[in-house]
């Protein structure tokens, strides 16, 4: 059973979920709440300050949304104020669940900063912004930065960036599909990114409830996983959320993999001592032997249970006159 110190911290990623609602905003974190998240994280951006008018969505927003528009507009709907931020920490604090946000440029960056957050997320879409990057290095917070649609190279250019948050940084393994096909998780590449010396994590996109689970017994150290009050709500990610019975689900699993992983050493529970005795065997004669007889592989043999010599031994007992008489299946001592 792993200690409370690497307890996996987990992420309910509210996200954009809210819809600019803080009665939603509010319901999200009862949410996350119940289900045992450490953590929940929303998003932040002045969209004047993140885009251009006339950027268009990605695919998958477009879809999700079924209609036509920028991301601007898309966005802006989903824009959070000090005033907001202010509501949802409170609240955070009353459900006893730590809050989060994900700055996604420098001003929201610098708001967030008044706050006290425990970690600064890096979105993966801003892993190639020197200059946020950097800003973000001579900030003395903990990091957690995602990297999806990232090459190797762009990881490493990065984590040069924040070489002087090593001790407090977390490279988050994420595929930016919403929701990401299982086929396209790559998980494999987890056991790369601890050569990289910083400790992992997984922001997981796909619809799995058991996928964090494996990035655990991978060895990530934090899990963030969308989720949602409901997949028919409009919006650009509902439909690549867990709704709420499903992320108390997912965080189970995680739990009960933090039990299953246990330590390096290989130990014979107390359970397995009693069953052990019974299971195994022990050498017995395999029909009555006189004293002075040689014992053979005709005349001893092994059986269960294990309260006598462990066959390991037969080797010694071979060619070895008996110095007693045995009846068939007693233990040969």
């Amino acid at each position: 059973m792993r200690s409370k110190n690497n307890k996996t911290i987990i992420i309910a990623e509210a996200g954009v979920n809210h819809n600019g609602n803080m009665l939603l905003a509010s319901k999200l974190i009862d949410v996350a709440s119940d289900a045992g998240a450490d953590y929940i994280k929303f998003q932040s951006f002045d969209v004047d300050h993140l885009i251009l008018k006339k950027t268009k969505t990605a695919a998958y927003q477009k879809k999700n949304l079924n209609k036509k528009i920028s991301q601007y507009s898309m966005l802006k709907k989903y824009q959070l104020s000090e005033k907001n931020y202010k509501y949802l920490i409170n609240y955070s604090k009353k459900k006893k669940i730590k809050f989060l946000s994900t700055p996604f440029e420098e001003k929201s960056l610098n708001i967030l900063k008044k706050y006290k957050m425990d970690y600064i997320k890096i979105p993966s879409g801003e892993i190639t912004n020197y200059p946020f990057l950097k800003k973000i290095a001579s900030l003395k917070k903990k990091v957690l930065i995602s990297t999806g649609m990232s090459t190797e190279d762009e990881i490493k250019k990065a984590l040069n960036v924040l070489k002087k948050r090593k001790k407090d940084l977390t490279i988050l393994h994420c595929t930016s599909d919403y929701p990401a096909k299982l086929k396209n998780l790559n998980l494999k590449f987890i056991q790369r990114l601890k050569k990289f010396g910083y400790n992992v994590g997984y922001s997981d996109h796909s619809t799995s409830l058991i996928t964090p689970s494996i990035a655990v017994a991978l060895g990530c150290k934090v899990i963030e996983k969308h989720f949602t009050l409901s997949k028919n709500l409009k919006g650009p990610d509902h439909k690549a959320s867990l709704e709420p019975r499903e992320l108390k689900a997912m965080i189970n699993y995680i739990r009960d993999t933090e039990n299953m992983l246990g330590s390096v050493k290989k130990v014979i529970t107390k359970s397995e001592q009693k069953t052990k005795l019974l299971v195994r065997k022990s050498i017995v004669a395999s029909k009555n032997i006189k004293k002075g007889e040689f014992f053979s592989f005709k005349n001893i043999t092994t059986k269960r249970p294990g309260y006598g010599v462990s066959p390991f031994n037969i080797k010694k007992f071979v060619g070895k006159k008996s110095i007693r008489n045995y009846k068939k299946d007693q233990f040969i001592k």
